[in-house]
């Protein structure tokens, strides 16, 4: 009877998840808090914002496409009434540099020759030569009493801005015939390099001044015509108070060659002075102080037996 007995079945049937503190309602309940918080600190932000930046918002969700105009700030981070600013404040400057222009006699003369404009990157200020050179004596970098007279002008109006300045030389097509040595090239940085002068003697920062810049004829004013007299001009430029500044970093610029102080070039200095040291007769004994001598052989003698060691230790070297 024992053995015909049939074992029961046992049967385990496992749960899956999990449940109590190991559930999942806790994260519906977390992310809830989330939103939550994110909508207050919005809240928050928005009471302390502009009421331009109020007006945009409340827009955008009355009208998404229609007040899609009206942003409160750009994605660099430069709010559109700072761009509206600066351009307000270039534009007052332009109308005043034209006042002050005309209100001089000398000056009215040359309004045609001086054009203003403003670009993406500022006020640009362009004095324009003529035939028989207005602002610059021909051919020559040395400025004419008109020059001088404007960019005095120029200077003790710019001087009060906080904004950097770029001055661009450039020519016509014309080459420079007097010089084999000098080009185009050389007159362009030259003239830009002498306003700068003038303009810094008449109050302008030393620091105001970021860059100059000579471009010969590779950016002409009158393409179809590059020899006309119009391509031979000075660039002020203005630049936006927002606009990238540039940068030389451990670079030293210096007005001409680095030069010592003799007015040679280093190499040159270095070749004088060898060429200028006493020569030793023939049969005489060099003059060099015993420790001198002792001194430089030390080096040597170290770094032959720090050879020797080295040699010692490679296979196959004596030990």
């Amino acid at each position: 009877m024992a053995a015909n007995k049939v074992a029961p079945i046992i049967v385990i049937r496992k749960k899956g998840g999990h449940g109590g503190h190991h559930g999942g309602a806790w994260k519906v309940a977390y992310a809830d808090f989330v939103t939550a918080m994110m909508a207050l600190f919005i809240v928050l932000w928005l009471m302390n914002s502009s009421e331009q930046v109020k007006k945009a918002v409340a827009g955008y969700f009355n009208d998404p496409k229609g007040t899609g105009s009206l942003l409160g700030t750009t994605m660099s981070g430069t709010g559109a009434s700072a761009q509206a600013s600066n351009a307000d404040n270039l534009q007052k400057l332009k109308a005043k540099l034209e006042q002050e222009i005309k209100a001089r006699k000398e000056l009215e003369k040359l309004s045609k020759q001086i054009e203003m404009t403003i670009t993406p990157e500022g006020l640009r200020i362009e004095l324009l030569e003529g035939k028989n050179g207005t602002f610059y004596q021909s051919g020559s970098a040395q400025l004419s009493a008109s020059g001088q007279e404007l960019l005095t002008l120029l200077a003790a109006e710019l001087k009060t801005l906080p904004n950097a300045l770029l001055i661009e030389g450039h020519t016509d097509s014309t080459p420079y015939s007097r010089d084999a040595n000098y080009s185009n090239w050389e007159l362009s940085a030259d003239r830009a390099n002498a306003a700068r002068r003038l303009m810094q003697q008449g109050g302008v920062r030393s620091n105001q001044v970021t860059q100059v810049r000579g471009y010969a004829d590779q950016m002409l004013r009158m393409k179809d015509n590059p020899f006309d007299p119009s391509n031979r001009r000075i660039s002020i430029l203005v630049k936006n108070d927002d606009g990238p500044m540039p940068e030389l970093k451990g670079v030293k610029v210096v007005n001409g060659p680095a030069v010592g102080s003799s007015g040679a070039k280093p190499d040159e200095e270095k070749r004088a002075q060898e060429s200028s040291a006493p020569v030793p007769e023939a049969g005489a004994k060099a003059s060099t102080p015993p420790a001198q001598v002792q001194a430089q052989a030390k080096p040597s003698a170290a770094g032959a037996g720090l050879f020797g060691k080295l040699k010692g230790m490679m296979p196959g070297g004596k030990r």
